[in-house]
């Protein structure tokens, strides 16, 4: 067995990294006014390790070939995914089902295009991420807000009757939920995930299921796709990768799950042909056939760093109030308790401390007063940062 060595830190800058090279372009989305060779960035959802062995084994493999052409997802890219989903989770799913895609954020704008019309209105959850919003509103929709409720101990919870309601309105077509969510990292309950398919499925709503995270939950901790837990399917797409799971993001590759013919029908036809680079295939196959114990070592990690987060705050920072999250990666901050403005906020930060984070306005109005960090980097990399956020805190303590 291979030990993975994850506190080393590597430097990713000179890499085409987006968080470590991508200063300018970073600015430019309005994430932050501050961002230089200092700058500790914590705010995109990728992982400061190296992926797994057998991954890179096979890119080897590709890269000795030489040549890099039109490339076909062969009959071992599905048997991997089949297999992968199959061990997990129970769920069996058919070759045809599957549909490549070059990417989750493409994804969910083919979906929208795909299975609803201008004008129509869409359910989400918010506080959700960002691109949710922007593939209803980028392409004329309208966006209806379930927002999860939050309760005292800041767990969070589904409003049934508020969704339900959603629902049934006459111009409603489509739900896009996240499970685990992201920035909340809750996992939605097998019970929650049937209420909310049979609610939809009454009234003519199309699910779109963001499942990307799945793979990445707390040791403990079950998962449970919305499909296994739906007494039907036929109007559920589900959107699976191996981008966050096995921190390959940057090979474009997302897996969509459609059960019913019709809607893959229209999915394809919307999408048009999308082809997999040869790296994508190779990396896939391998991660999902020789991945296992890779994860495994880095879900320990990222625990242990989800640990180490909240025992630091809870001692320096103790008016942040923060939930462990059962899944994801991200830890979702609430900043109210020292009584300052988000805008203050921030600047203490991402201006003074130079850590680059992720505002919580960014996922809704819910989010106003939360900072998301993401946590898969040696945990050197958390402490610096932590310790030099905490350090402009202190006059509030």
């Amino acid at each position: 067995m291979m030990k993975y060595d994850f506190d080393t830190p590597i430097n990713r800058r000179n890499t085409y990294a987006m968080k470590w090279d991508g200063g300018e372009l970073i600015k430019e989305f309005g994430l932050t006014e501050r961002y230089d060779e200092d700058t500790i960035p914590l705010f995109t959802a990728d992982m400061d390790f190296q992926v797994a062995e057998p991954v890179v084994e096979a890119l080897r493999r590709t890269v000795d070939h030489q040549i890099f052409g039109y490339t076909i997802t062969p009959p071992a890219y599905y048997e991997a995914i089949q297999k992968w989903f199959s061990d997990k989770f129970g769920w069996e799913i058919n070759k045809e089902e599957i549909i490549y895609a070059p990417g989750t954020v493409h994804s969910l704008n083919i979906a929208v295009k795909a299975f609803s019309e201008k004008g129509d209105g869409v359910i989400i959850q918010r506080p959700v991420y960002p691109p949710f919003t922007s593939a209803i509103e980028g392409n004329g929709r309208t966006v209806k807000n379930n927002g999860l409720e939050r309760d005292e101990a800041g767990h969070y919870h589904i409003d049934f009757d508020d969704f339900e309601k959603l629902a049934k309105e006459d111009d409603t077509t489509m739900f896009i939920m996240c499970n685990p969510h992201n920035p909340t990292g809750n996992i939605f309950r097998e019970d929650d995930l049937a209420r909310l398919s049979d609610i939809c499925r009454e009234n003519g709503v199309t699910i779109i299921a963001d499942e990307i995270h799945g793979d990445l939950i707390r040791l403990g901790e079950t998962f449970t796709p919305i499909v296994k837990a739906a007494s039907h399917t036929d109007h559920i797409v589900t959107l699976t990768a191996i981008n966050k799971t096995f921190n390959l993001a940057g090979l474009h590759c997302t897996n969509v799950v459609i059960t019913d013919e019709e809607l893959r029908k229209q999915f394809q036809e919307e999408q048009g042909m999308s082809l997999p680079s040869p790296f994508t295939v190779s990396a896939l196959i391998a991660a999902y056939t020789e991945g296992y114990e890779w994860l495994h070592q880095v879900r320990e990690y990222i625990d242990g760093n989800i640990d180490f987060v909240i025992d630091f705050l809870s001692r320096e920072m103790p008016k942040v109030k923060v939930e462990r999250p059962a899944g994801t990666y991200v830890l979702w901050m609430d900043f109210s308790g020292y009584g300052i403005t988000p805008e203050e906020v921030h600047d203490r930060i991402y201006n003074r401390a130079n850590v680059l984070l992720e505002d919580g306005k960014m996922f809704g109005a819910e989010g106003n007063d939360f900072q998301r960090i993401c946590v898969p980097s040696p945990r050197s990399v958390l402490e610096e940062a932590l310790n030099r956020i905490a350090k402009e805190f202190r006059d509030l303590d």
